[in-house]
């Protein structure tokens, strides 16, 4: 049976095939469905910033995927970080009570509830083949993630491992926290000028999504008994119409 309340910070596509016809969309924007989350798109808007600008040195190209430089690295960290923050809001917003301090693996759950290796992400300029890219799909079969771990050893030991803070581990990390926005609260951006910003531009089956540079191609790939089936209409009035995804 299709999921009849939408969960905590969880966007999912509906039974119909869509994620916001009608405005069926509108639960994200509900007072209740996550804690402050203009400051997690201002985050990335910073960092989408910082990226672009970086792109005004290493061109946006298959030939400069292994460049590395101290910028990437500090990108790298920050993006990161970034992504952690995402991760624990998602857990501990769903109710996630694990004592002690949390990994990979941890967070490894949220793929399960969000679907995160099916996303695409979508780098508009880009001279080369290699500008779509799943950065979680490693997920599907084993516990690591090559970017990720890339973070975690350029952190702890830069002398040794400063060659993988690479421009590659960075997109792929920087498009892993584009997918986790994305799962979060689909193309909005909780802003006064907000417009919801679904529309095409390009005939690539993907969609212009927050920050308004990357392109997003949401999970088409739901079982039936997980997808969202429900009448937002009938839910907004009650005092708290979300449930908790029990990642216990």
């Amino acid at each position: 049976m299709p999921i009849q309340r939408p969960f905590k910070r969880t966007v999912r596509q509906f039974t119909n095939g869509s994620y916001s016809e009608g405005g069926r969309w509108a639960y994200i924007t509900h007072k209740n469905y996550a804690k402050v989350p203009e400051h997690y798109i201002r985050a990335f808007l910073l960092l989408q910033k910082d990226l672009l600008l970086l792109f005004d040195y290493v061109e946006p190209a298959d030939i400069n995927l292994k460049t590395y430089s101290y910028r990437i690295h500090e990108l790298l960290l920050r993006t990161c970080i970034e992504i952690e923050a995402n991760l624990v809001a998602i857990l501990k917003e769903n109710g996630f009570n694990k004592s002690g301090n949390w990994n990979i693996l941890d967070y490894k759950k949220i793929n399960l509830s969000h679907r995160l290796s099916s996303y695409e992400i979508k780098l508009p300029v880009w001279n080369g083949e290699q500008n779509i890219r799943k950065p979680f799909v490693e997920w599907e079969t084993k516990d690591s993630l090559v970017w990720y771990q890339a973070y975690n050893k350029t952190k702890h030991d830069r002398q040794t491992e400063f060659q993988q803070a690479t421009f590659e581990n960075l997109l792929e990390a920087f498009c892993g926290l584009y997918a986790l926005l994305s799962s979060q609260f689909y193309t909005h951006e909780f802003s006064s000028s907000d417009s919801f910003l679904v529309f095409g531009g390009m005939d690539d089956g993907m969609e212009s999504g927050i920050g308004s540079y990357f392109r997003v191609k949401f999970p088409n790939d739901w079982p039936e008994q997980a997808k969202y089936d429900f009448n937002w209409r009938e839910l907004e009035n009650m005092d708290d119409p979300f449930q908790q995804h029990n990642y216990n």
